[in-house]
């Protein structure tokens, strides 16, 4: 589109000197009740690495293992801390048990409870890095950001998945 632009610029089509913007909002087709907001995102986060540095404390104090340094617990901590723990599950040769009626050791429960944990930073990762500058965006189409449209129905100003379009016009060139 820059070429065109420049082809235009050249031939004197259009000068360049009085662009008129406009846009408008185009709703998308996700569903509107599917989303993930950034600032929710972030704060279940914080709270997620309060509970691991509580859960990596109680491991240290349990298993006696030093994995945290300078009070930095990292992706590369929880990972170094499960290669540990399942090292201590092989040498003390703990079976892990599954369904009803059986009770787990302390061992498994930490060593689920953790991968929990990475799963879930993992998610909420992801979730941060496809929200990128936005604040929002439906999770059915990632490209799409919640806004206010102006064609309700029901004129209760209903945040819906959208995309902003924005143009520039140039001597009746669309640039």
């Amino acid at each position: 589109m820059s070429e065109v632009g420049t082809v235009l610029l050249d031939l004197g089509e259009i000068s360049g000197e009085n662009i008129f913007i406009d846009g408008t909002k185009i709703e998308s087709v996700a569903n509107k009740y599917i989303f993930v907001w950034k600032k929710a995102v972030s704060k279940n986060m914080v709270k997620l690495g309060e509970k691991i540095s509580m859960f990596c404390a109680e491991c240290e104090e349990q298993y006696g293992i030093k994995i945290v340094y300078e009070d930095q617990i990292t992706l590369q901590t929880l990972k170094r801390l499960r290669k540990k723990l399942y090292k201590l599950k092989k040498e003390e040769d703990v079976k892990f048990v599954y369904g009803t009626r059986k009770r787990k050791s302390a061992l498994q429960r930490s060593i689920e409870t953790l991968d929990a944990y990475i799963d879930k930073l993992n998610e909420y990762k992801e979730k941060i890095r496809i929200c990128g500058k936005r604040n929002s965006y439906a999770k059915t189409d990632t490209d799409a950001t919640f806004m206010r449209m102006k064609e309700c129905a029901m004129l209760n100003g209903q945040l819906k998945p959208a995309y902003n379009l924005q143009h520039g016009v140039d001597s009746e060139y669309v640039t």
